[in-house]
């Protein structure tokens, strides 16, 4: 799983007691409501933060609210776009599952792919989400900027956003400001008008100055909240208002240092201290605050300090946790900077109490910020196999770049894990050199080593690296090599490394075409992945073993490969195990097979509940290939190209070999539809020819490029292609993909005496797996040679079975039909129009639409406006009047 989240940043800040009223700023704020873009651009210390908050805690009629509070820690895309998905679930929660699933992937995709997810999410919104982004100047990543700009250019109408910055973001403000979609408070709107000042200090701070003192606060802050702020805790007590009043003069700057000095030194000793050695911790509690600062009532502390209004803001309801004001901490920092051992004291404090804790990314984060560099090495290295399990190598290698390189040269654990890291990532420069750092360590020296066990399996993880390394670079001999070297050194009870070992042999012989080799690698790691404990890479597993199962014709194997997965599901009320929506998939497309169009489409039900979360880097397009298969069984070609179009799009790979490409299982629908132009163009980009050389890799391919010849009646081609790919996947065992050839060449055989024999031995191969749709599939032409088939008593049972199956589903297809106005509402759920809009095409009540919209999605088991509507696409419900 991807690093976790914190869910303290996507809290609304909770408007403070005694808050000024500010009327003409709330009548901007209520105008802005409907516009593309709020901007709220100050410089430091104008409530930017507060303002917002009091607002949006209004109650609102239809308005949701996604709050994010970023920090330099965001300057990322992957982590970015994690954030503000988490952020709009807050908001609704029925979105942005797959695009977590394709940012928490080893190897996301571009930013682009997934902001096109998102915005499909977004566009079928059927109320007001306001997204706040606030301290949007920490995010000066270029592509993040990019992205946010071309979210601007396609930003759905229910979509509005609010950012909050100490400068103008890289957006196109411009654009948006001359098509009046954009909203703008800056400084001179935020700052305190005399009247404000006047309620602020005698009112919310309780001060009884005179209008004299409170004009001349105003007149030198010029109605800087925060300067007024620390004025005010500043004159608290003290006897001489008016001589501290006037002698209150400087800029900006030097009023905040000013200031922040009074409000240390007006603090007890114990209370100043507590503030400035838990300035670097960007979260705080009682427990965490009393092992930094080694003392006591770090608690109360903190609850006293919130109740004075201190700088400090509340991150949850239970005020267990607490940060302090931005601003506020920023001067203690720059204070304590001042003191450079402390602060390497007070990181190591805080890294000991993390890494206590059971939080060791924070514990290695300290310990970097405090130049521990040998701990937080010892931390990652012990970190190691748990980073790798819940696919955290983009954390680890970030981490390890942040050491001295004196430091990982003398670890070789580390540089291994290092390695791993960079492969993980998709980066391969420089994972050799780290090899052979740690491989010299084994020859001689005295290594610094945190993992004793690790450092003792280590010639076998470099065996498994340069392994992955050389299949990385298309060398299938040097993998087999090193793999088997590394299970030649691994002790037999090293199940997590013998299984990865031999995994790396199975994508080689899959590769290559040796199915029977691969089937028998892929069993063994599964094994050993189970009695390793990894479960989540077992399903992982499953899902390649499977595949082959299903190539070589074993449909009943690859279904009680999927059944014995799903039996490793942890027990009730526990998480399901990341991989388990994949399970659910795969089990679809062996139902849809049988032509058990029920059950396919209820276990794709199950995928999507379970959520794209539950799902490996790869479900998002499986799954979408896996409904367009459902859909052009259905006779609905159009959606199921749409559907292949966004598979394509966030198609992630892997070193699985990608032996059937999307973009050949959307050629066959193209063909399927018609289109045999845009076959035969796709065919000749592929640079496919009847006269290649054949290989496993692109046999899927080819069989598309003979579809694509028969379709255009080019039969000759159709036939000298297809008897150069029979023989050659007879001989690799390859059942499945042979009865598919046995089928086609039956129906390129102009004789059709001759056919029949064809059509004999695909049968034959067929029957006890219980194939129905490779045959169903192909339409007319081939019933006809089923009926004499049936004639000359040619599987006559099977026969029989085939000409009585339906080749598309029954009507609606559903335990419980939608009635005839549920029908129309989801026909219109289909079109531009919103709820208010469709009660009025129906001549209804907008509660009526929402109760019809309701039983509609509990009927077809969705939860969104846009999955109803694919639903419904799949039923063939879209156009159904009657």
């Amino acid at each position: 799983m991807p690093a976790p989240l914190l869910e303290t940043k996507l809290y609304l800040p909770r408007p403070r007691p005694g808050l000024v009223p500010r009327p003409r700023l709330a009548e901007r704020l209520e105008a802005a409501a409907a516009a593309t873009l709020l901007l709220v651009s100050a410089p430091p210390g104008f409530g930017k933060t507060t303002l917002l908050a009091g607002w949006l805690a209004a109650p609102s009629d239809g308005r949701a609210v996604a709050w994010l509070s970023l920090d330099r820690g965001d300057n990322d895309p992957v982590t970015f776009w994690s954030y503000v998905v988490a952020a709009l679930r807050t908001a609704t929660p029925g979105i942005g599952e797959r695009e977590l699933a394709l940012l928490a992937s080893p190897r996301p995709p571009p930013i682009d792919v997934v902001l096109t997810t998102l915005l499909n999410d977004l566009g079928a919104l059927e109320h007001d989400v306001v997204l706040v982004l606030d301290d949007y100047h920490l995010i000066d990543a270029r592509e993040i900027q990019d992205a946010m700009a071309s979210l601007f250019d396609h930003l759905p109408p229910r979509l509005h956003l609010v950012i909050a910055s100490r400068a103008d973001p890289a957006v196109p403000l411009g654009r948006l400001r001359a098509r009046g979609e954009l909203v703008e408070i800056r400084a001179a709107e935020l700052r305190f008008t005399p009247d404000e000042v006047a309620a602020y200090l005698n009112g919310a701070m309780g001060l009884q100055l005179t209008a004299a003192d409170v004009a001349a606060l105003e007149e030198r802050t010029e109605g800087w909240i925060a300067a007024l702020q620390l004025a005010a805790l500043s004159m608290q007590g003290r006897d001489d208002v008016a001589g501290f009043i006037a002698g209150f003069t400087g800029d900006d700057r030097y009023i905040v240092d000013y200031l922040a000095e009074e409000v240390l030194q007006r603090q007890p000793a114990t209370v100043r201290d507590f503030l400035l050695q838990t300035s670097l911790l960007t979260r705080l509690s009682g427990p965490l605050c009393d092992a930094v600062t080694g003392g006591s009532g770090g608690r109360a502390t903190l609850e006293d300090l919130d109740r004075g209004n201190l700088f400090v803001v509340p991150l949850d309801d239970r005020r267990q946790w607490y940060r302090y004001h931005h601003l506020f901490a920023d001067v203690l920092r720059a204070r304590l900077a001042d003191e450079p051992d402390l602060v390497a004291t007070l990181h190591g404090r805080a890294c000991d109490w993390y890494a206590a804790h059971g939080e060791p990314g924070e514990a290695i984060e300290h310990a970097l910020a405090g130049g521990h560099f040998a701990r937080a090495a010892d931390l990652l290295e012990r970190s190691l196999r748990d980073l790798a399990r819940d696919r955290q190598e983009a954390r680890l290698r970030d981490w390890v770049e942040r050491l001295p390189e004196e430091v990982l040269a003398v670890r070789p654990v580390l540089s291994n894990g290092y390695a791993g890291a960079l492969m993980s990532t998709g980066r391969f420069e420089g994972v050799e050199h780290h090899l052979q750092v740690a491989e010299r360590w084994l020859e001689d020296g005295r290594p610094v080593v945190a993992d004793r066990e690790g450092f003792r399996q280590l010639p076998a993880g470099i065996a498994i690296h340069r392994a992955g390394l050389a299949l990385a670079s298309g060398d299938a001999q040097a993998t087999i090599a090193h793999a088997q070297w590394a299970l030649g050194l691994l002790d037999e009870d090293h199940h997590l490394g013998r299984a990865a070992a031999t995994a790396l042999v199975g994508l080689v012989t899959w590769a290559a075409g040796d199915l029977d080799a691969a089937r028998q690698a892929y069993l063994t790691s599964r094994a050993s992945m189970q009695q390793a404990g990894h479960l989540a890479d077992v399903l992982g597993l499953s899902i390649a073993l499977a595949d082959i199962q299903v190539t070589q014709g074993s449909l009943g194997e690859a279904m009680r490969t999927y059944e014995q997965a799903l039996q490793l599901a942890p027990a009730a009320g526990l998480p399901p195990l990341r991989g388990t929506a994949d399970m659910h998939v795969g089990t679809s497309a062996l139902l849809l097979e049988r032509n058990d169009l029920a059950g396919a489409r209820a276990a794709l039900v199950r995928s999507d509940e379970l959520g794209e979360h539950n799902g490996l880097p790869q479900h998002p397009y499986r799954r979408r290939v896996a409904r367009a298969r459902l859909l052009s069984a259905a006779g609905s070609l159009e959606p199921a190209d749409e559907l292949l179009g966004e598979a394509e799009r966030v198609y992630v790979g892997d070193f699985a070999p990608e032996v059937r490409p999307v973009s050949a299982v959307r050629a066959r629908v193209w063909i399927a539809q018609g289109r045999t132009t845009d076959a035969l163009t796709w065919a000749r980009g592929r640079e496919l020819s009847v006269e290649d050389e054949l290989s496993y890799l692109r046999e899927y391919e080819h069989v598309t490029l003979a579809r694509a010849l028969l379709a255009t009646g080019s039969l000759d081609e159709a036939r000298t292609l297809l008897e150069r790919l029979i023989p050659r996947a007879d001989e690799g065992n390859r059942v499945g993909t042979l009865i598919e050839l046995l089928v086609l060449r039956a129906l390129a055989e102009p004789v059709r005496g001759a056919a029949l024999p064809l059509l004999e031995r695909a049968l034959a191969l067929a029957e006890p797996e219980g194939y129905t749709r490779v045959f169903l599939d192909e339409g007319p032409a081939l019933m006809v040679l089923l009926q004499q088939a049936g004639r000359q008593g040619i599987a006559p049972a099977y026969v029989a079975r085939l000409l009585g199956a339906p080749e598309r589903p029954p009507a609606q297809g559903l335990v419980d039909p939608l009635s005839q106005r549920e029908l129309d509402v989801l026909r219109l759920l289909g079109s531009d129009l919103g709820g208010p809009e469709i009660a009025g095409e129906l001549v209804v009540s907008l509660n009526t639409v929402r109760t019809h919209t309701k039983n509609i999605y509990a009927k077809l088991g969705v939860n969104n406006r846009r999955a109803a509507v694919r639903r419904g696409q799949e039923l063939g419900l879209m156009s159904r009047t009657s």
